[in-house]
């Protein structure tokens, strides 16, 4: 995975279209709003979300503009980023990932223009929407609820490493703290239920990533969930993760697929570029006419396992043949 450019939250790069400046007020934008930053994975879930909307009849630059806004992983900035977004009167605001905190900074700085969330929270139970089927708002777009998976992915990596008794768990202190409590406990659960020790540490920055590691190779961890977070999905910290993992020889599971696909043991989690072209899709219909209260939240069901067999091999693993016979995919 190539690395790109990182730019600034409040303006784009050579490497991303340049449209704040020339922006036809004919033409309407749609303000994305990221917690994260502008690296190639946000690209690759931008470009699907493009292909969604280019299904609906808009493609950018022609007859849709954006407005990009990128926290960088200090969630303190979303509130003044989306209130910028709303003073550019742009036509819909679309957010990827990040779980709460930036969905709730989109909706508290407009209670008009859409917003089209892809994310893995419970927009209910946030007060996002009045219910998943009539959301009754201005905010509508697919969830996943990821702390559903938490438990999946330490039972596939027990079944992968049936010895192993104690599992890390890297676990984002700037995260959603409702969401990452959540995830925790499902976490303690699910080892409890196998008979497995967890682990907890937590980690806040790349430069942490080592004394992290370093922390679980005292505490024995056999092997290592990486929690669902913005920050530990970055590309940056996906290409550090694999790293260590490697040479700590810990195998790892990740929610993201491209954790797999640069290396990492296993991936497991929702196919987040066919929700983006969803969200896509969704964008459209609104800019077309139709309003984000009517439009029910789609529950994305699409969950993929990846299964990297290169790096089993590097780390003395062999993989069962009952677990890669349901893999969606194996590297090889």
């Amino acid at each position: 995975m190539r690395r790109r450019e990182f730019i600034t939250a409040l303006g784009v790069g050579a490497t991303w279209p340049l449209v704040a400046g020339a922006q036809q007020t004919a033409i309407p934008a749609i303000g994305f709003l990221h917690i994260g930053v502008a690296d190639a994975l946000a690209n690759s879930f931008l470009a699907a979300f493009r292909r969604g909307l280019k299904e609906t009849g808009y493609a950018e630059g022609q007859n849709i503009n954006f407005e990009y806004r990128f926290a960088e992983f200090e969630s303190d900035r979303l509130p003044t980023l989306a209130a910028d977004l709303v003073h550019r009167n742009v036509a819909l605001i679309f957010e990827l990932g990040g779980g709460a905190i930036p969905a709730l900074a989109a909706k508290a700085a407009t209670s008009t223009i859409p917003i089209v969330l892809v994310f893995g929270s419970d927009p209910v139970k946030l007060g996002l929407a009045a219910s998943l089927n009539h959301p009754g708002g201005n905010v509508t777009g697919v969830t996943f609820f990821t702390t559903e998976l938490v438990g999946k992915r330490i039972e596939l990596l027990c079944e992968l490493l049936p010895q192993a008794r104690t599992i890390g768990y890297l676990r984002p202190q700037q995260s959603s703290v409702t969401l990452s409590d959540q995830m925790e406990a499902d976490a303690h659960t699910a080892a409890r239920a196998l008979g497995r020790q967890l682990v907890m540490v937590t980690v806040d920055k790349v430069e942490e990533l080592n004394a992290a590691f370093s922390t679980l190779a005292s505490e024995h961890a056999d092997a290592l969930v990486v929690g669902a977070s913005p920050f530990l999905s970055s590309e940056e910290s996906i290409n550090r993760l694999v790293a260590l993992t490697l040479k700590n020889k810990l195998p790892a599971i990740h929610q993201y697929r491209e954790f797999a696909e640069a290396g990492g043991l296993v991936s497991y989690g929702a196919n987040y570029a066919e929700a983006s072209q969803q969200a896509g899709i969704y964008a459209g219909r609104i800019l077309k006419g139709e309003r984000p209260a009517d439009l029910p939240f789609q529950q994305s069901t699409k969950v993929e396992l990846i299964i990297n067999l290169r790096t089993a091999k590097l780390l003395g693993l062999t993989v069962p043949v009952s677990l890669l016979g349901r893999a969606d995919e194996v590297i090889e």
